[in-house]
């Protein structure tokens, strides 16, 4: 069979299945099981990615991960495991008025800095494992993305040493849990914890 042929004859189901809002992210791996499910030659996997990208139907999100969403909410699961904090944390979770652009925390070995996908810049934070917690899944659209919670979004500012605005930091200090606070500090060094604990006070 001919490589056309066969790009026609698997590219709408593949399409289909890889286009789903709870599918929003794809890798090489996940494209070839697809076609090794329906019996056909893994190796015509590459040849679905060079099509796909030179129709625009797809982009790159990083090395291996693609995606038919434009959206660029949704590269944080080109990293996965993550989470959306630091100043986009404040916008998802109205904390202030601002927008941000996507910022992903996540304990992969990544290079910190900004990215762009799609017109868009995403900001990239590299955390500890040990430090890798505090997050809850919130609605976006058709989609759950995982988001720091205020606690630990106050700590990560603090950690990751951002400048937090005197008024943003008093309305989350509001809503902070005093306990779930104490119990996120004891993950820390003693230096954070205290600068944490002298900003909630």
């Amino acid at each position: 069979m001919q490589l056309e042929g066969v790009f026609v004859k698997y590219i709408n189901k593949i399409r289909d299945n890889l286009s789903k809002q709870d599918f929003p992210v794809f890798t090489i791996y996940d494209l070839k099981s697809m076609l090794a499910a329906r019996k056909a030659n893994k190796e015509y996997a590459y040849m679905m990615l060079h099509n796909l990208a030179k129709r625009n139907e797809i982009i790159r999100i990083t090395r291996g991960v693609y995606s038919f969403h434009k959206d660029v909410r949704i590269v944080g699961f080109a990293f996965q495991p993550f989470y959306y904090g630091l100043e986009d944390a404040l916008t998802i979770r109205k904390l202030w008025e601002q927008g941000s652009n996507p910022v992903i925390v996540t304990p992969r070995r990544v290079r910190n800095g900004v990215r762009a996908f799609s017109g868009r810049n995403y900001v990239l934070h590299r955390i500890s494992g040990k430090h890798f917690f505090g997050y809850e899944l919130l609605r976006y659209g058709n989609i759950w993305i995982p988001v720091s919670d205020t606690e630990k979004t106050l700590i990560d500012f603090i950690y990751f040493k951002h400048y937090l605005r005197d008024d943003v930091a008093m309305k989350m200090i509001k809503q902070v849990d005093a306990k779930k606070m104490r119990s996120y500090l004891k993950r820390y060094d003693k230096r954070t914890a205290d600068k944490v604990t002298h900003l909630v006070k």
